[in-house]
Order: C-alpha cells, then structure tokens, then sequence
C-alpha cells in the first residue's frame, strides 16, 4: 500500500509506492497537506500498475485538490480559456490575425459544442485530430493547416499557464495539400491582351487598382487600403505594409507606374485613400471578400469568367472552388512577365513581397538599382 515520507529539508510529502513489475518508487506529491498526499500516492500508485495516462492521473488529482479546496485549482473550460486567450492577444497581433484567431476559435467552440464548456484539459489529441480531420473534409487544406497553427498556438498557452498537463495539439501532422485544377493552383496569370480587355471594362478606380495590383504584386486588400501616404514622389517610392504577412514593400516609381500615380487626382490630405470607394468596403466588411466579388463582376463583364467559373461557397464552412482568374492572378502575371524579362528570381521575390524561406537563403538583400530594373521590366498596358 501506497506511503508516504517526508526529507527533513522538503517541505512536500513524497509518496512511496510499488509499481506493476513490484519496483519501488517514490516521487513527489507537491503538496504540504498530508491527506491529499496520501490519496495522491494511492492514485500514483493505481496508475502505475493500471498503465492510466498522464491525463487520467491528472484529471483525478484535480478532483481530489477541489474536494480538499476549490480554490486551489481553478478548471477553465474550453470556451473560457479560448476567451481569454483571444482578449489577452488582441492588443499585441494586426487585426487580421486576430480576426483569424476569433474564426478558429469559433470553429473550435462549434465543434466540441457542449463539450466546450468542460475543463480544456478533457480535450485529448484523438479529439483535435478528429476536428482537424472534419475541417479537411469541408476546406482546403490551407485553410485547414492555418486552423491547426491557431489551435497549437491555444493549447500551448494552456499548458504554459497550467491549465493542462500536456499539450494534445503540440504533435498533429498538418493535412496534405492535393492540388489540382479546382484549387487555387489552377489560377493562372493574365495574357496582355486579357488585361487590356479588362481595363477597357472597368471604371477609373478598377483600372488604378488593376494597373496598381500588376505593377507592385499587391494584394486586393493592400491595393484597395493605399493612401497617399504610401506615396514618396520625391524619393520615388510606393510602400505599404501588407495585411497578410506584415512584410513592408518597397516598390521603386519608375515607368509605367510612375506615369499611373502621376495622373490620379492627387489629395492635399495624406491619409486620403486613392481608391476610395473599395478602401471603404473594405473597412466596412473587414475583410476584401466584397470588392473580389465585383472584381468577380467586372470579369465576367469583359468576357474573361463565364458564369459557371464563379467562384462560391456553397454553404458555410465548405471548401471553396476557384476560377482560374482572380485579382490575385495579377500577382502570377508580374511574376511571369519579370521573369520573362529575364530579372532574377530574388528580385522578383523582393519585388512582389513574397515571403519564402528558400529565398531568404538565397539572398540576403536585393538593392534598389536591381528593383528598378525590375519595375521598369513591366509594360505600359
């Protein structure tokens, strides 16, 4: 039967017991109260010959540390903990993570439904593969692989805080991504003749979105939220911060894009947007999902989207189908046009704000000279 021994220079009881193959052992129970010791070492040594995990030896001794004192431990749910967590990393993250983190944190909460409002430490690896397993099977496995890093990064902080034992999160296998024609691989770039099309469609601030979006790799959102404040004419230079990945773009004013900024009806109010109407869509929706679907519109009105290759979510939380071109193919399209015009591949990178560990090996600084080089290689439209 399970004892317990006190060292003259500890002040925790240390529990002495027997495990399965008959071997002693003693370990500490962590506590100075002499009966929660003792039922701390009869469970440890149950466990041992048992063969109980971690969790399960955990779970019971936080029953027997409540009986004793509800106030020794406090058990936070799941919906508790993801609470929390979310108001402690809102002033310290952009917000689009943020709003990343609210949205996996919501898929979390649906999931285990009302299971969310037991202690976070029952939530065990089989159930977070199990979720992980049903996003896969309703989104891309993008999607899937960036839920899974919101949910490490919450059980992570779970276990720093002792709220559980081990972290059940810490070792599941991102989903692999199967690409085909129906994801966002099948996009493709534009063909000149495409976008001379399109601009021929589109009203002033579509085509300075447009021409914009080719000459700098911006994405939608970065294009839509420009101010002229991101416009350094005397030192001929675009730059802007992305939304996405928080790299700042340094694009150089030469060529076609300088001629483009030079004709917009400047602002003598530096904040003043340069494409306002999208600029406040996009902060009213908190997101750019409105401004892609007129994109979406606009494409179909020059004839380059069929109305089949709409892309659309079928109902909430479905993956999504992709059409091979979007706002983000003007993306693809400075990518192949600069290298078609020969410009090194570090330079294209740095030019597009792509961020890549392979190229942060392959370079450690592209210079401005080789970034206007760069620009210049782009036509006119």
């Amino acid at each position: 039967m399970a004892s317990l021994f006190k060292h003259p220079e500890s002040r925790f009881w240390t529990a002495c017991f027997r495990d399965r193959h008959g071997k002693q052992r003693r370990l500490s129970t962590k506590t100075t109260d002499k009966r929660l010791a003792q039922r701390i070492a009869e469970q440890f040594e149950k466990g041992s010959r048992q063969k109980q995990t971690l969790l399960q030896i955990e779970k019971t001794l936080r029953v027997f540390a409540e009986e004793l004192d509800p106030q020794v431990v406090t058990r936070q749910s799941l919906r508790a903990f993801c609470a929390e967590w979310l108001a402690e990393k809102q002033p310290s993250v952009s917000a689009a993570t943020f709003r990343f983190y609210r949205t996996t944190t919501q898929k979390l909460i649906t999931y285990f439904a009302g299971r969310s409002d037991r202690p976070i430490g029952e939530i065990t690896r089989t159930d977070l593969v199990s979720f992980r397993n049903m996003l896969a099977k309703q989104l891309s496995a993008t999607t899937v692989n960036h839920d899974l890093v919101g949910v490490r990064a919450i059980f992570a902080a779970a276990r720093a805080l002792n709220q559980i034992a081990e972290n059940p999160a810490e070792f599941i296998k991102p989903v692999r991504e199967i690409r085909d024609s129906s994801s966002a691989a099948g996009r493709r770039p534009f063909t000149i003749g495409e976008l001379q099309t399109l601009l021929v469609a589109a009203d002033f601030e579509w085509q300075s979105m447009i021409k914009i979006g080719l000459y700098s790799g911006g994405r939608l959102g970065d294009v839509a939220l420009l101010r002229w404040v991101n416009i350094d004419l005397v030192r001929g230079e675009l730059r802007f911060e992305t939304r996405k990945t928080g790299k700042r773009i340094f694009v150089p004013l030469v060529g076609a894009l300088r001629s483009h900024i030079e004709s917009l009806p400047s602002s003598d109010e530096p904040r003043a947007f340069l494409h306002p109407r999208a600029a406040a869509s996009v902060e009213r929706c908190g997101s750019s999902t409105g401004i892609s679907q007129q994109f979406g519109e606009l494409l179909e009105l020059a004839g380059l989207r069929p109305l089949k290759e709409k892309p659309r979510q079928v109902a909430t939380g479905s993956r999504r189908s992709f059409a091979p071109l979007c706002f983000h193919s003007l993306r693809h399209t400075a990518v192949s046009l600069l290298k078609d015009a020969g410009i090194p591949q570090a330079t294209v990178e740095e030019l597009v704000g792509h961020a890549s560990a392979q190229m942060s090996a392959l370079y450690t600084h592209v210079g401005r000279e080789a970034l206007e080089r760069a620009a210049q290689a782009l036509p006119a439209l």
